[in-house]
């Protein structure tokens, strides 16, 4: 049997993606626009545009933004989304072989992205795409849903015990030697000027919206559906047990990287 592609399940509820997937905070991008300050007569590469969460701050600056989208599905909502703005545009194709003109982007940034990316491929190619003195931006949010004084949290890892044992290990809300491979790697691909930067924020969900959010993500979907929808039904009764709120800490860590001028 063929393995399925995880990078397409994002596009098979783009309403729901756009609905629970978070935004990031204008702090994150504060930080990029004061590390690559953008204008009209500047170009910027998005990888992996997703439903465009991270898009309007980046057009905002007047910018051309162009994407590069694997799913038809999320291509297609993007054009509608921003169907109003002539300096945007959408590549349907992968980051491996999109094919772009050497030297041609001020500003490379992947939200939420790039780690689908073999970083052999994906660091040189942003390298060669970008112009002398250009920037690469790539972030992540890293929801952390658990707290080991909070009840509730100590149930949901019970559930993903039994539902789940082949989920990875319990995400830590700091993980430096993450912090510290993603700046070496931007080094040993010939990014100079780098800087590391972490965001936080709590976002609070009820039962029902916390199930939506999970079923965003690309290992939830791709579950057995009926060992699935009893996960999610366990899942919430936990979740009302304990007042129908579902706390999230969002960890975003944030790297730059320049191409010498």
């Amino acid at each position: 049997m063929e393995k399925r592609d995880l990078r397409l399940t994002f596009g098979e509820d783009a309403e729901k993606y756009e609905a629970f997937r978070p935004t990031y905070p204008h702090t994150l991008f504060s930080a990029i626009l004061s590390y690559a300050p953008m204008n009209e007569e500047k170009r910027a590469l998005e990888i992996g545009i997703g439903t465009g969460q991270a898009t309007p701050p980046i057009l905002e600056t007047g910018c051309r933004v162009e994407a590069v989208e694997l799913s038809p599905t999320m291509a297609e909502y993007v054009r509608k989304k921003f169907a109003g703005n002539s300096r945007f545009s959408v590549s349907l194709s992968s980051f491996e072989a999109y094919e772009g003109e050497e030297e041609s982007f001020d500003l490379i940034y992947a939200a939420t992205s790039f780690h689908w990316i073999p970083e052999s491929v994906g660091y040189p190619k942003a390298f060669h795409l970008l112009k002398k003195g250009g920037a690469l931006a790539l972030f992540w949010n890293r929801p952390y849903a658990a707290r080991e004084s909070d009840p509730l949290h100590r149930e949901i890892q019970k559930l993903y015990a039994e539902y789940r044992p082949d989920s990875r290990k319990l995400q830590e809300e700091y993980e430096a030697e993450r912090y510290r491979k993603f700046q070496e790697n931007m080094k040993r691909y010939g990014f100079t000027d780098t800087e590391f930067h972490l965001f936080h924020r709590t976002r609070e969900f009820t039962a029902d919206a916390y199930i939506s959010l999970l079923d965003t993500y690309s290992d939830h979907r791709a579950m057995d559906p009926d060992r699935k929808r009893d996960f999610y039904k366990e899942m919430q009764n936990v979740i009302l047990k304990h007042g129908n709120c579902m706390r999230v800490y969002d960890t975003m860590d944030l790297y730059l990287g320049r191409k010498p001028a």
